[in-house]
């Protein structure tokens, strides 16, 4: 079940802004790098990964996950949301990597080629820094 966001942030996170995924690796280590994400209609987050990406391998043996989305330039203000995968789909028309980039370049994503898996997640915790709480 999708938590109910505030208005502020989910103001917020509709926005193109930084963020870092952190996923847990086999051996219990945590893994983060920097992704797009998307705020969908239903208060889901999409992303997507190519589909050769270890990150992929981790959500599938642990579907925990995590997202840190920075208020650029005022990086002490965030909303970091705890999640779990809802969904791993494969993009196979690139329609979602394309609303992605879109998003957040405002065009297509340039790679054709490569295989894509789209991560849908369900939010269980939010937690706001700065002009989102704390």
């Amino acid at each position: 079940m999708t938590l109910v966001l505030s208005d502020p942030v989910k103001a917020f996170l509709a926005q193109p802004k930084p963020a870092v995924m952190a996923t847990l690796a086999k051996d219990g280590r945590p893994v983060a790098v920097t992704t797009w994400f998307l705020l969908e209609d239903d208060g889901r987050i999409l992303l997507n990964l190519d589909a050769r990406r270890v990150r992929l391998a981790h959500l599938r043996r642990d579907p925990r996950f995590a997202l840190d989305v920075l208020d650029f330039p005022d990086w002490g203000s965030h909303v970091a949301l705890q999640l779990v995968v809802s969904a791993l789909t494969d993009d196979a028309d690139l329609a979602d990597i394309d609303a992605l980039a879109t998003h957040y370049t405002g065009s297509r994503y340039p790679d054709r080629e490569r295989p894509r898996v789209s991560v849908r997640g369900e939010i269980t915790s939010v937690h706001g820094w700065g002009a989102y709480g704390g």
